[in-house]
């Protein structure tokens, strides 16, 4: 499981990646890419404060106040919330 902010946490074995936010905003592409997901549904914002996009295999984006390096830190330690 990985915490993603606020209260949402996710299996860990349903990611598929973990991108920083404003390298995303470098690209118009990437930029397209988020808002078509957002329009259609499939963006979950967990606060205001965005620092990280989080894709799943569950059709479901997240964009979280956790930085995409925290974020990689916990997946890769396999760090759990109990």
């Amino acid at each position: 499981m990985l915490h993603l902010g606020e209260n949402v946490v996710i299996p860990s074995n349903k990611i598929i990646a973990i991108l920083d936010i404003a390298s995303l905003n470098d690209s118009l592409v990437n930029k397209e890419f988020v808002q078509t997901a957002e329009d259609e549904g499939f963006v979950k914002t967990i606060t205001k404060k965005i620092k990280s996009l989080i894709i799943t295999t569950e059709n479901i984006m997240y964009l979280s106040p956790i930085s995409s390096v925290t974020l990689k830190a916990r997946f890769d330690k396999g760090y759990e919330v109990l």
